[in-house]
């Protein structure tokens, strides 16, 4: 199968690209991957067949405030960017990013048939969930499912004007206003942080976290034998500032080492309890007691699966929603608003408690309860051969 794997250039996207283009390839297929230019020598460097993805760059006319707009709109112009690509690879099948709708649209411009790739639990909206992003639990009792009715009354507005900008923006690049969505989507998550929902569609899969490190570089640990804190600012930019700052003035005589992973921008001068750079994060989980982060699905989701508990300072976006079902699961704290003295006390406190430890470690136990993306795949290949479509 040839395939094409397509992916914006936030970490939180393009790393599980690049996994999943790694799996294609050691299945025997042929990938091709399209993501931000950032992470193009880095893909190639792992012999990956890679190149830029056009039209990611804002145009004077996108309007950023407006997230439906900047999806749909943009993606459409992704699309139109990435068609002769497509074309000229003479693709079999297409998995595209989730916030990078343009893939999508591009294969259904050819015919092709496509995958959806979410690297985050299934958000889709259930008439059996609040809103995602509110963070809550499903409402229980009349009065919780009332609110939960409520709730999803008041989005409703927003969902459906992203439907309208979804269908004006199909029909600039000439496909039609409704959209049938992908054959299939991949749910990269574990089931931890997945939540039951009685409208589960049945073309999604769990398929557990895809998982690369950018770097083979391993950090070296500060000396002792103290707990050791891993903290992970997120990548993302609704991620909290200033995490890895208050961390390490609220830890500063606590008895505890930190070592700190970061893509980019690690402090000049460091206590010698802290060290702090670029290094594989896998390695680093081998050995960490508690990890601190954003809440971001990557961090989070790699934490569990090693069964290391975590300090959540949830900033924007997504982080909210999953920080709370890590704190629902057991295995997690949040810390908001942060401040140095709240870190250092949720640290103190999940070190403390070894029941955030035991829900980790049945978060990383349930983890192998997923299903494998390259065969989800090649079963949308085989049904499209057979005519059968979705």
């Amino acid at each position: 199968m040839r395939v094409a794997v397509v992916a914006g250039p936030d970490p939180g996207h393009a790393f599980p690209a690049i996994a999943l283009s790694l799996l294609f390839r050691a299945a025997g297929d042929e990938p091709v991957l399209f993501t931000g230019s950032r992470w193009v020598p880095d893909a190639r460097a792992l012999g990956l067949r890679t190149f830029p993805l056009g039209g990611l760059a804002p145009r004077p006319e996108d309007d950023d405030l407006d997230a439906g707009q900047r999806i749909h709109s943009r993606a459409a112009f992704v699309a139109t960017e990435l068609l002769p690509d497509l074309e000229r690879e003479n693709v079999d099948l297409v998995v595209s990013d989730i916030l990078t709708a343009g893939g999508g649209m591009a294969a259904e411009r050819l015919g092709t048939p496509w995958v959806e790739l979410s690297p985050h639990p299934l958000y889709s909206p259930s008439k059996g969930l609040p809103p995602i992003g509110s963070g809550l639990a499903p409402g229980t009792g009349l009065r919780g499912r009332l609110r939960d009715t409520v709730m999803r009354a008041l989005t409703a507005r927003s969902i459906a004007q992203g439907r309208t900008q979804r269908s004006l923006a199909r029909t600039s690049i000439g496909l039609p206003a409704r959209d049938p969505g992908p054959s299939a989507r991949l749910v990269a998550t574990i089931p931890a942080l997945e939540v039951e929902r009685p409208d589960w569609p049945e073309d999604a899969h769990v398929i557990g976290p895809l998982l690369w490190e950018p770097t083979d570089d391993v950090l070296e640990l500060p000396d002792g034998k103290s707990p050791l804190v891993m903290v992970a600012p997120s990548t993302a930019f609704t991620g909290a500032e200033g995490m890895l700052e208050m961390a390490l003035k609220g830890l500063d005589g606590n008895g505890v080492r930190v070592v700190a992973s970061v893509l980019d921008g690690a402090p000049d001068v460091l206590p010698n309890w802290a060290n702090a750079g670029l290094g594989r994060q896998d390695e680093l989980l081998r050995h960490a007691d508690v990890v601190v982060c954003g809440g971001g699905h990557g961090m989070l989701a790699k934490a569990l699966m090693h069964g290391v508990p975590v300090v959540t300072v949830p900033g924007g976006g997504d982080q909210w929603e999953l920080a709370n079902r890590a704190a629902r699961q057991g295995s997690a704290m949040i810390v908001r608003p942060p401040t140095a003295t709240s870190i250092a006390g949720a640290v103190a406190d999940v070190l403390a408690d070894p029941r955030f430890a035991r829900a980790a470690a049945a978060a990383a136990a349930g983890a192998n309860s997923v299903g494998d993306p390259v065969a989800v795949c090649h079963e949308v290949l085989a049904r499209s051969a057979r005519g059968t479509g979705r």
